[in-house]
């Protein structure tokens, strides 16, 4: 079952924001991929970092990028 809290999401948005220097916040609907918080060599530890947060197991064989694109599109799906 997935966690619902929001502190659960903001442990996905402080990976992002470890990330990089330059920003200090992330709008729900600003693309992820777009803005290259998370580029093809992030993306499974992107995943990985999902699923903890979550409590979910994701199937690696039916991701669906649009799925991850944004934090909105995340929670809908995850938490």
């Amino acid at each position: 079952m997935p966690n619902t809290t929001s502190s659960n999401l903001d442990q996905v948005r402080n990976w992002l924001l470890a990330r990089t220097t330059e920003r200090d916040s992330i709008a729900p609907d600003e693309d992820l991929i777009t803005a290259r918080l998370v580029d093809s060599l992030s993306f499974v530890e992107f995943v990985l970092t999902i699923e903890e947060a979550s409590g979910v197991e994701i199937d690696r064989e039916a991701i669906d990028l649009d799925d991850f694109r944004t934090l909105k599109a995340i929670e809908r799906k995850f938490f």
